[in-house]
Order: structure tokens, then sequence, then C-alpha cells
């Protein structure tokens, strides 16, 4: 049990750290984007189950592969809030009220919303991308899956899970999520399933690419610093002029030879003035 406990703490420690600060000084005003989310999703359901409002839902947000590249493009961001028909709703509820309230505590907004449109993205291109591979291979998709619609909101929930995973370093969670995308691809083969599987391949790119920009601004910093450290070098200080001696001393500098006048056995041993020699005459 303890183990257990110890890989618990290991594993969501840091993940339960980066929710409960937010989450208790904010409570569920640290999560409009997820409560807005949630109640998109609950109207784009009601709407789309009235007589009147499927035709709406489908126009505003269902994207095809048949569709116009322009329109599929322009139809993506509301098809994350468009759950599939033939779903319960409270499970995708569940889903974005769960992984998308726990990246918008850890992430933030933005960064959530651009994890959740990557993948999302990432799906509705691979259905493209499938199609013109054709049914022979392991990517490729029939050309009946054209009409379909894409997974909505399902492949942002999956992306956003696994960018946590890595980002919090959960990898065995990260990794459950993969292989369950995994064995969904393998058993029903359908679109959705492989969309899942793009919206991972995206979002680990995402992922990699962020990391290494993080460590480029790092190094940036930390080199930043080392040079402000660097002592600068120092420059030395110019030789002071000489002072002009006082008048009536002897300047400074090399003195005459020993024994010269001025110098040193002349200011000891001062001669007398030159006097003529007297001779004496012969007598």
């Amino acid at each position: 049990m303890n183990r257990l406990a110890r890989w618990a703490r290991t594993e969501w420690g840091p993940l339960c750290l980066a929710v409960r600060g937010p989450l208790t000084r904010q409570r569920w005003r640290a999560v409009p984007m997820t409560l807005t989310a949630v109640c998109l999703t609950s109207l784009t359901q009601i709407v789309q189950n009235q007589s009147w409002g499927y035709r709406l839902v489908q126009d505003a947000g269902a994207v095809r592969a048949e569709d116009p590249l322009w329109l599929a493009l322009a139809r993506t961001p509301l098809s994350l809030f468009v759950p599939a028909l033939d779903l319960p709703v409270w499970g995708a509820l569940v889903q974005i009220l769960l992984v998308f309230g726990i990246a918008e505590l850890c992430l933030g907004r933005s960064r959530t919303f651009v994890v959740a449109y990557t993948a999302t993205l990432a799906g509705t291109l691979y259905a493209r991308v499938g199609l013109a591979l054709g049914p022979g291979g392991p990517f490729g998709l029939p050309a009946s899956d054209a009409l379909v619609v894409d997974t909505g909101p399902s492949a942002a929930v999956v992306g956003l899970a696994v960018f946590l995973g890595l980002r919090f370093r959960a990898y065995a969670t990260a990794a459950a999520v993969i292989v369950a995308m995994v064995v969904e691809a393998l058993l029903k083969n359908n679109l959705a399933g492989k969309e899942h599987l793009a919206a991972i391949a995206g979002t680990a790119v995402l992922y990699a690419c962020l990391r290494r920009r993080e460590r480029t601004d790092k190094a940036a910093r930390s080199g930043g610093h080392r040079r402000r450290r660097e002592p600068r070098a120092s420059v030395p200080a110019a030789e002071p002029a000489p002072e002009p001696a006082p008048t009536g001393q002897p300047p400074h500098g090399p003195q005459p030879p020993h024994g010269g006048r001025g110098g040193p056995e002349w200011s000891r041993h001062p001669r007398t003035p030159h006097r003529p020699s007297h001779f004496r005459s012969p007598d």
C-alpha cells in the first residue's frame, strides 16, 4: 500500500499541486473557459436535437473531409463543442469539465485553447490525408469516410490529456491514454479512432516545440546573467605626473657621479675655495 501511495504521489503529485493553488484561491472563477465550453456543448446538443436546429449546427460546426479546406478551417473552432450524435452527451460534458478544467488551471486559458485547437486541427487535416492515401495502407481511409463528421471535442480531450501527462511528468497516465487510443483504433478501425491518434501526434509535436523553445530561452537567460556577473577588465591607472621640485632644492632624478660637484661627497665634505700655491724661493 505504501508503494502504491508513493507511486501515486510521484505520478500525480506535481499535477495536484498545480491544480490546488488556483482552485483554492479562486474556486470556479479560475476556470471560466471550461465552464463556457460545458455550457456551449450543452447548448449545441440541445439545438441539434431539434427539428429546426440540426441543420444550423451542422452548417456552423460540423466538419467533414468532403468540405473545402477553407470552410473546414472556419468551422473547426466551433467543432470542439459539437458532440457526436451517437454518443451520450453526459460523457462529453464530464470529459470537458475534467480535462479542460485541469488544463486551464495548470496551463492557463491561452495555452489550453492552443493545445485543444491543435489536436482538433490535426484530426481534421489527417482525414484529408487518409482519404488521399486510400484504404490500402494502415493510415489510409475509405472514400465513405469523407461524409463522416469529425470527432468533435473528444480529439481535444485526448490531446490535452497527453499534453498534461508529458508536461507534469505523469508518463504512466499519458502512456495509458495513448495505449487506449491505439486499442480503439485497432478494434473499431473507424475515422474517430484514427483521428484520435492524429490528435496525439499533433500534441506531441507541439509539446516538443514548446519544450525546445523553453530550453532555448532558459539558456539565453542564463548566458545573459553569466555575462553580467563577469568582472570587467581593470584598466591600469595612469601614473601621476612628477611634482616640480621646490626652489633651492636639487630636482629628483639621477645624481652626478660620485665625487663630482653636487654629488654625495661634495655635500658631506665641501671643499674650500681654490687658493694659489705659494712656492718658497730657493735661497
